[in-house]
């Protein structure tokens, strides 16, 4: 069953992005101005630097802009980095956290994730946690075992639930084409509803929960229908407008 928030299309454009791109921006904006949003909507997280172009010509609009990370701390002495509160600064509304290419790559874990979620929303923003199993997981059929764990650490403490999305992307799926059964997801999506249900009972209901990993214009009307799933993080699909747009016109049937 579906909750009552609106989906959430996000695009995460990850390390792509320069100034000529803007084109992809002002012909969104346009594409959305006269389309009936009421139950959906729509969120860019461009890299660092288009944040505050992407932020200045989306103002007034449907249009929300997101960022791919941020700093545990509030400010201080950590080169190269950013904090949410210049995110806010910038007008940014929400930043994803925990991503799976950040776990790899930078070698993030629950503990670090959980004290970012924290910093984010202490500064106003809206968290997008991203969970998801390897394929060696999955393979040894600990893929629930997983993603419970990372629900558990990852949101320890005072956590505003008001300000959290979840969004399942499994690991093997993202960038390969390849995609978990409608059953798999649904399997997994109604395991993270009831952890979340346990969590924060009836505000739980506020919290909607992504699916992510190659989706596409030719899947995404499919994963809609599954249950319990109310938004989609979508990374390579996010970056040509013309499948954007049909990605964004799907979401609006549901």
């Amino acid at each position: 069953m579906k909750s009552g928030n609106k989906n959430l299309i996000a695009g995460n454009w990850k390390m792509n992005g320069l100034k000529k791109d803007l084109s992809f921006l002002r012909n969104l904006l346009l594409f959305i101005k006269n389309k009936n949003l009421k139950s959906t909507e729509i969120l860019i997280c461009p890299p660092f630097t288009l944040i505050d172009t992407f932020s200045n010509l989306s103002k007034n609009t449907p249009l929300k802009i997101g960022a791919q990370d941020c700093h545990f701390e509030e400010s201080g002495a950590y080169t190269g980095e950013i904090s949410a509160n210049m995110l806010k600064n910038l007008g940014v509304s929400y930043v994803i956290l925990g991503h799976s290419e950040r776990r790899m790559y930078c070698k993030e874990n629950n503990h670090l994730i959980n004290s970012k979620i924290k910093i984010a929303q202490k500064s106003g923003l809206k968290t997008i946690l991203c969970i998801g199993e390897t394929l060696s997981e999955r393979k040894k059929n600990s893929t629930l075992r997983v993603i419970g764990r990372q629900i558990k650490d990852s949101l320890k403490g005072n956590i505003d639930p008001m300000n959290l999305e979840i969004a399942y992307e499994p690991v093997w799926a993202i960038g390969t084409g390849q995609i978990p059964s409608a059953e798999d997801i649904f399997l997994v999506h109604a395991f993270i509803k009831d952890k979340l249900d346990s969590f924060y009972g009836k505000k739980a209901k506020n919290i909607r929960i992504l699916y992510g990993g190659s989706v596409n214009s030719k899947n995404i009307s499919s994963i809609f229908g599954i249950d319990n799933v109310t938004g989609a993080l979508i990374g390579g699909g996010s970056l040509k407008i013309s499948e954007f747009k049909s990605l964004v016109v799907q979401s609006i049937k549901y």
